[in-house]
């Protein structure tokens, strides 16, 4: 199992958590940098998928500072509920919604993805950003997701993934593997994430992979929509 701390005592959870305290006040801007504002589109995408379902309760997993929850109001739902193991994260969480006024339709809340603090069956539709790769049980997050989406409700996960063609494969693994930390260490006080999401990335099992997996949950119509030449993908699936 790939963990932010090595040599480190506590459990992946706790660690990631920990990681995320560290980074959140410099999260946004290295998002950026990183990624050259590409994943704004990426999640500007993820959330149009839902645009035909016309999601009245929409659960945002792995919420972190809430760009997700933000940009499902575009929905227009009637609530969204984001949900993080991060203190850090959600308090940025938090001033940007109330920034934009929208404390009465978006609730974050402090709790673990792989035990969901709700009811059966009580999401029309759930997203998860840049999440899955760091559950401690893949699966068993994946089951509990699938507990609380209701019937005909639709789940999105939008993740990095591998690039598998010349030259793009290249270009991405040098990327992740040297740029990424470089940078990560210039502007955070967490040397360990940043060297911690390539190899977060290379263990996640992306792809067909990770279809089983969804279908292994009971999920049904599952579908992987590959972005930005493997670079991230985008996983459908209904309940």
């Amino acid at each position: 199992m790939v963990t932010p701390y090595k040599n480190h005592s506590a459990s992946k959870k706790e660690q990631v958590a920990e990681m995320f305290n560290n980074v959140a006040p410099q999260y946004d801007f290295l998002n950026q940098l990183l990624s050259m504002g590409i994943h704004k589109g990426w999640r500007k995408k993820s959330i149009q998928l839902l645009k035909d379902k016309k999601p009245k309760k929409i659960l945002d997993i792995a919420t972190g500072t809430a760009d997700f929850a933000i940009e499902a109001m575009k929905l227009n739902p009637d609530k969204v509920v984001g949900v993080d193991i991060s203190e850090g994260m959600l308090k940025l969480g938090v001033e940007k919604i109330n920034k934009l006024g929208l404390q009465n339709k978006i609730e974050l809340k402090l709790g673990d993805s792989e035990n969901l603090p709700f009811s059966d069956n009580s999401f029309d539709a759930i997203t998860v950003g840049f999440g899955v790769r760091n559950f401690e049980n893949l699966e068993k997050g994946i089951s509990d997701i699938y507990r609380v989406l209701n019937k005909d409700g639709m789940l999105v996960i939008l993740e990095f993934s591998k690039p598998e063609h010349f030259p793009v494969k290249q270009v991405y693994h040098f990327y992740f593997k040297y740029i990424t930390p470089m940078v990560g260490k210039l502007f955070s006080k967490d040397k360990s994430a940043y060297t911690y999401l390539p190899e977060s990335v290379n263990a996640f099992p992306a792809g067909e992979e990770f279809l089983t997996v969804l279908k292994k949950a009971g999920f049904k119509d599952t579908k992987d929509i590959v972005l930005s030449f493997g670079i991230a993908s985008i996983y459908i699936a209904k309940k």
